[in-house]
């Protein structure tokens, strides 16, 4: 019997892998940087406002389902996060940007996740993807996603994943229209987000090196 995730423990390994692949350069990330990488305003749905003690009780309740490792590394001040979403689920690359987008997106079309993997892996054809999901959904051990009924003025069916159990399907929604200066609004704060993420772990980096550098000092003297 597979492991049930809670919302929140879905949208914080769902950032975890995220980050691993888009931002190897920040792996493994601090509570703070997972903090924001969950809250984050872009490429999330929904957008939530989590604060640093739900995503620390969150990351606890992965490690205790082996989901993740805590990682302290040498001259590191504060502890970091390394999931092993693949390991555990026996995943390839394919099946865990998949995954990792529909934890993070909510459901989507073939044709959605396809456009959106770009970072996470390129698939060929939306045919590839559509295979991807049937294997997903046909696992022995139990599905790890479902397709939800097609709802009304789509051409496709949305999928799921079923990591909180089976998903309750939502209501069809318009999008309201975006325009171009607010939509550029936007893209610019997900940048922003995105580079304080990186500032707050290149900090963490500076003042572990201060630390190693000052107990070095103080064994010279």
């Amino acid at each position: 019997m597979r492991v049930v995730l809670t919302e929140e423990e879905v949208r914080a390994l769902g950032a975890l892998v995220e980050k691993s692949v888009t931002t190897p350069e920040y792996y493994p990330p601090s509570l703070n940087a997972l903090v924001a990488a969950c809250n984050q305003k872009s490429s999330r749905d929904p957008v939530v406002d989590y604060d640093e003690a739900t995503v620390a009780r969150a990351l606890e309740r992965l490690r205790e389902k082996h989901l993740l490792w805590v990682v302290s590394e040498a001259g590191a001040r504060v502890p970091k996060y390394k999931h092993r979403f693949a390991e555990a689920f026996d995943l390839s690359e394919a099946d865990q940007a998949i995954l990792c987008l529909l934890m993070l997106r909510g459901p989507q079309t073939p044709g959605e996740l396809r456009s959106r993997a770009g970072r996470l892996h390129s698939f060929a054809s939306p045919e590839e993807v559509e295979r991807v999901l049937e294997e997903l959904a046909t696992l022995e051990e139990g599905p790890l996603v479902v397709k939800l009924p097609r709802q009304p003025g789509r051409k496709e069916h949305r999928w799921a994943h079923t990591l909180h159990g089976a998903p309750a399907e939502q209501p069809e929604t318009v999008p309201e229209p975006v325009d171009a200066p607010l939509a550029a609004a936007r893209d610019e704060r997900a940048r922003l987000c995105a580079l304080e993420a990186g500032v707050a772990a290149l900090q963490e980096e500076v003042a572990a090196l201060k630390s190693q550098l000052e107990d070095f000092r103080k064994r010279l003297e």
